[in-house]
């Protein structure tokens, strides 16, 4: 049999082929568990989108997900480890409004890159956030909240779920539109802000609907505005901030899913095809809506372009009012 030459070249590309092969096998291993990283504590809003999801997605990629809560430090411990690790396939993450939009302005130096360490793999949902105010607060409009906030000559303090986060930045957003005295104080969270507001220790802050919801509901809380373009479905009686005169008032707390940016593409394909047809579920819309969440059905880049977009946004304003963590 006449042997066939071989090129130093050719043999070390081969070599590498096959070097390559345990690596790849492991990416596409359907019978590992996919771990899905939360940068928040188990049972608030992101764990229980990360979860309701997860089981939809598991089905279509026939392999199970496991929720892995990393919370902490803005998002950043559980982004740093995201975007370290080396299980490329078997990981995916939540990167939301902090990691992607807010962080990238509020940290002189963070351990990843929001532009460069991840690929978007699509949008998950979004918070609309509104403006409410304790019952002890005369104010029941935008336009009386206005007025009583400008009779006070020290102003009011309002909450927030901590500093940097959306609801805080809505209302810097505010007090820079309207020019009214409002004094943070910021909060480990959104539940402990929320006992505050319910309590009458804090007069007002821009909460997201999953938190208040149930509050606005039994009267032990009152919307004076909502911070999206449109009503929400679940609170169609309470108007838009925009609607009360401020133009093009919007502020969301918003969610999308991740890999680590040299997961492979097909990979991530198929993660973008399961998670359209979760978003696009009977089940999953319901849950959402119980929530009052928008689900964000889309592709990857329409989720690069709106993270670029809010980060432009919101980076703007962290900038002129100098606001930052470290």
């Amino acid at each position: 049999m006449t042997a066939i030459p071989i090129s130093r070249r050719t043999f070390s590309q081969a070599a590498a082929g096959l070097l390559a092969l345990p690596a790849l096998s492991r990416a596409q291993d359907s019978s590992r568990p996919l771990e899905w990283v939360v940068g928040y504590p188990a049972g608030g809003g992101s764990d229980v989108v990360a979860r309701s999801v997860a089981e939809a997605m598991s089905k279509t990629l026939a392999r199970p997900i496991l929720v892995n809560n990393k919370p902490g430090a803005a998002t950043n411990i559980a982004a740093d480890y995201v975007a370290k690790s080396k299980d490329l396939g078997n990981i995916m993450f939540t990167a939301d409004f902090a990691t992607l939009a807010a962080n990238p302005t509020l940290f002189s130096k963070l351990p990843y890159n929001a532009e460069t360490d991840f690929t978007p793999v699509g949008l998950l949902a979004r918070f609309p956030l509104l403006l409410v105010v304790a019952n002890n607060v005369p104010a029941k409009t935008f336009k009386e909240f206005v007025a009583w906030v400008k009779a006070k000559p020290e102003g009011v303090s309002y909450a927030s779920a901590g500093a940097g986060s959306p609801h805080h930045l809505a209302a810097e957003m505010l007090r820079e539109r309207t020019g009214l005295k409002l004094q943070h104080v910021p909060y480990r969270g959104a539940a402990p802000a929320v006992q505050d507001l319910l309590g009458g220790q804090l007069p007002c802050a821009f909460m997201d609907s999953a938190s208040v919801q149930q509050h606005i509901n039994a009267g032990k809380l009152h919307a004076l505005g909502v911070a999206s373009a449109k009503r929400l479905a679940i609170f169609p009686d309470i108007p838009t901030l925009a609607e009360q005169g401020l133009t093009g008032f919007e502020a969301w707390t918003w969610q999308g899913l991740v890999v680590p940016k040299a997961t492979p593409a097909q990979t991530t394909a198929a993660f973008a095809k399961a998670l359209q047809e979760a978003l696009g579920s009977t089940l999953i819309k319901a849950r959402f809506q119980a929530l009052g969440l928008e689900p964000l059905p889309g592709t990857p880049e329409q989720m690069s372009a709106y993270a670029r977009s809010e980060r432009g946004r919101w980076g703007k304003l962290i900038r002129d009012n100098g606001i930052k963590l470290d």
